[in-house]
């Protein structure tokens, strides 16, 4: 388990660094700084933003796996085989992209691959490579649900017995939230699985039959923003077990406004992704509020009862202070103030002016760059610390908390200016209407290069511990 779990950590942080590095170079080019040509620009868009999306759910997934162990039994086939299915997925999806020139973004809206203007088969052979994706993930996933409800019945992995007072049977806060993010990552790849039959029927059927264009928004919408969001709860669940661990303090317990929290969690973000939906008015009206208000209500109990079990922990309390905890605590600040934008921008009224500004790319960045990416590198640094036989802080240790966190928050604070001045996302190049957009994309840039230079300073630490597993 060692093995496959350092496997998965190099092979995030490595493709973590040339995901930055993209993102870096798309910055520049809207700052005129360097010159991509359109397909250039939105095919690194494309791999920049398909491979953040999927080393975070992988990431997410390994913590799990391996920490899963002190609950469960389960089997490290289950990693080797994922990987096996990410590696080629990857190759073929960063061929398809550069060598084939697909450019339709992370979402591959549909209509757009079958007007993509790259390579005849680009568009098919990226159909395939998230296929092959999906495949990998959705197998891993299904076993870790199998192993977690061989040992505990469904409604005790669920924790509904702490709903009553006294349960006999006490659901740890690591199942409990591993079993509601895992259900809800598998019902997104469900959902693309539906998408891509869909896209297949209508290729190989050479466009004879053709899709309803608001059903596949829909479908993609639901598959795309329910895993995103999911990641996060993947990295909730390794802060859950290790924070406590890592400061001296006891565990935390499963407790019935936990559970009761932890459970609404799943109901809201499965419908959350609606508000992505409010500009199109031929959706009914019904789904448009569905969409605003569970998007207040998905943000507020994972969210307050993580925040205030955390500052419990913390406040007037001796702990061991570590890069690993300070991380975790860093990432839930981050992640709460990613959420507050995400709302802002889920308010319908709000959302007239911000939808498709700068101000999107805002919150989904912080609450990535400063939540969910800082909840990895505390398990990648907890793990590494783990497999090399002790937990040691060295002395670079706070010069990279310290870049990190200028870096990310300089970068995001570009993107919410930017959305203030209602600059749109997506943009290769500016138009002269938008005159402030180019300096903030190149001091977003400059901010960006600061981050990557501590990502380096992680990467290097972690996985020269980690690398020595690879030969067990």
């Amino acid at each position: 388990m060692k093995k496959i779990t350092a496997l998965w950590i190099i092979t995030v942080l490595v493709l973590f660094l040339v995901a930055v590095t993209f993102g870096i170079v798309m910055r520049l080019n809207q700052g005129n700084s360097i010159q991509l040509s359109p397909v250039g620009f939105y095919s690194t868009m494309t791999a920049h933003g398909l491979t953040m999306i999927g080393i975070w759910v992988v990431a997410g997934l390994a913590a799990l796996h391996y920490l899963l162990q002190r609950y469960v039994s389960i089997s490290p086939k289950l990693g080797y085989f994922a990987f096996g299915m990410t590696v080629v997925g990857v190759l073929l999806l960063f061929l398809v992209i550069f060598a084939g020139k697909f450019h339709t973004g992370w979402t591959f809206l549909y209509p757009l691959p079958f007007y993509a203007v790259g390579e005849k088969w680009a568009s098919p052979g990226f159909l395939v490579a998230i296929g092959l994706l999906g495949i990998g993930w959705t197998v891993w996933v299904a076993g870790m649900l199998l192993a977690i409800f061989k040992k505990y019945p469904l409604p005790v992995a669920f924790a509904w017995q702490h709903l009553r007072k006294s349960p006999a049977v006490e659901t740890p806060p690591l199942v409990l939230i591993s079993t509601i993010s895992l259900v809800g990552v598998l019902l997104s790849l469900a959902t693309a699985v539906v998408v891509l039959v869909f896209y297949f029927i209508e290729y190989f059927s050479g466009r004879a039959v053709t899709n309803d264009a608001l059903l596949m928004k829909n479908l993609t919408f639901f598959f795309g923003h329910t895993l995103f969001n999911e990641v996060l709860y993947l990295g909730l669940a390794s802060l859950y077990e290790l924070f406590p661990e890592v400061s001296g303090r006891p565990r935390f317990r499963t407790t019935w406004y936990v559970a009761l929290a932890w459970n609404c969690t799943l109901c809201f973000i499965l419908t959350a992704f609606f508000h992505h939906m409010y500009m199109d008015f031929a959706q009914p009206l019904v789904f448009q509020a569905i969409g605003q208000y569970a998007s207040y209500f998905a943000s507020l109990p994972a969210a307050s009862i993580t925040a205030f079990s955390v500052l419990a922990l913390v406040v007037r309390s001796p702990i061991k202070w570590s890069l690993t905890n300070a991380l975790f605590f860093t990432g839930v600040m981050g992640w709460l103030i990613g959420g507050i934008g995400a709302v802002i921008d889920a308010t319908i009224a709000n959302n007239f002016i911000l939808h498709n500004t700068l101000w999107v790319a805002a919150h989904f960045h912080t609450y990535n760059v400063l939540g969910n990416v800082l909840f990895s590198l505390a398990f990648f640094h907890w793990a590494a610390n783990e497999f090399s036989g002790k937990q040691t802080n060295e002395r670079s240790d706070d010069l990279k908390i310290f870049l990190l966190l200028i870096g990310g928050l300089g970068f995001v604070l570009m993107f919410y200016l930017g959305g203030a001045y209602s600059v749109p996302r997506r943009f290769n190049v500016y138009p002269e209407l938008f005159s402030d957009a180019g300096w903030m994309a190149l001091v977003g840039a400059f901010f960006a290069t600061i981050y990557l230079a501590a990502l380096v300073l992680f990467s290097y630490s972690i996985i020269k511990k980690c690398v020595p597993s690879l030969r067990r």
